[in-house]
């Protein structure tokens, strides 16, 4: 059985916070749409609450994939 340092192990951990960036963004995109289609349902608002939280969404993903991508790249190499 092979034993990792903590230098491996560090970058083992983070290969999997940002595989899972992508799958977060998906979900976070796919919410905001279904929350917002349920929303246009029972007020009637069809197509713009689906719309506005699709991008509510948008920007959550997109605020999600800086947030891990700097914590991805440390406080040493932030420029």
């Amino acid at each position: 059985m092979m034993l990792l340092n903590k230098s491996d192990a560090a970058t083992l951990r983070t290969v999997g916070e940002l595989s899972a960036v992508g799958l977060a963004f998906v979900f976070a995109l796919g919410l905001g749409f279904w929350l917002g289609h349920l929303l246009d349902g029972w007020l009637g608002t069809s197509p713009w609450l689906s719309i506005l939280f699709f991008f509510f969404g948008l920007a959550a993903g997109i605020l999600n994939v800086y947030r891990a991508v700097s914590r991805a790249m440390g406080p040493s190499r932030r420029g």
